[in-house]
């Protein structure tokens, strides 16, 4: 299975961005999506996921109210992201986790490349 989000890019504070993950190479039925960051100097952190089915999402709380996850079934997912401010600057992933129980920003099985987003203040 591959993932790769893209999307990415350069923009002033208060833009919006659409990123989007496309999943190839094999079947991820029944699996949780997620998107990550990564900010220079800091470690890896859970921005938004969304269940199988589409009907949960969960939100780290730095986004909780600009930022939407969305799929279209088991090949696309998307991110949402509004009013951004240079806080939100790093490098993005997606991934994908199998059915298990248990926090929503743990146990994600694949991991795509990174896409860049920039915020300029």
């Amino acid at each position: 299975v591959q993932l790769q989000a893209s999307g990415g890019g350069s923009v002033q504070a208060g833009d919006s961005l659409r990123l989007s993950c496309a999943v190839s190479g094999g079947s991820i039925n029944g699996y949780a999506m997620g998107w990550f960051r990564q900010a220079p100097g800091s470690e890896r952190e859970f921005v938004a996921g969304i269940s199988w089915s589409g009907g949960e999402t969960y939100y780290a709380d730095s986004v909780k109210g600009r930022f939407t996850v969305s799929r279209d079934g088991a090949k696309n997912m998307y991110l949402q992201m509004n009013s951004l401010n240079s806080d939100d600057t790093a490098v993005y992933y997606c991934a994908a986790k199998p059915p298990v129980a248990g926090s929503p920003g743990l146990d994600y099985e694949y991991w795509g490349q990174g896409t860049q987003v920039t915020v300029s203040s």
